[in-house]
């Protein structure tokens, strides 16, 4: 089974998630001001995750394998801390630098076999 749809969609998903992290940062931040009812920083982030959950299921819908399409979801990781460097200029340390390069490794390592999975 082709792998390439599944893995674009929890690509997309890993956006989404990314988004809802940083919306739940945000959304956090503004606790002792906004009650969660009102906050829509966090109600933004519970939609961006019901959004990935749709697309999980789409992907597994179309024959993903949950082990070559969820670890394409790491990629998250990656797109939250593009995101803080961002919009609020977090600088990386070196360690950091290491670790999103290792995620990188192995994210494109199980997508670029995942044709081999039977």
């Amino acid at each position: 089974m082709n792998q390439t749809i599944p893995i674009i969609l929890n690509l997309i998903a890993a956006l989404f998630g990314a988004g809802g992290q940083y919306f739940y940062k945000v959304g956090a931040s503004k606790m002792k001001e906004v009650p969660l009812y009102a906050n829509w920083n966090i109600m933004l982030g519970v939609l961006s995750f019901c959004v990935v959950m749709v697309l999980f299921v789409i992907a597994y819908r179309l024959g993903g394998k949950i082990s070559v399409v969820f670890p394409i979801y790491a990629t998250t990781f990656l797109w939250g801390t593009f995101l803080e460097m961002v919009i609020d200029k977090q600088n990386l340390s070196l360690p950091q630098w290491i670790g999103t390069a290792l995620v990188i490794i192995g994210i494109s390592v199980i997508a670029i076999f995942s044709r081999q999975v039977a």
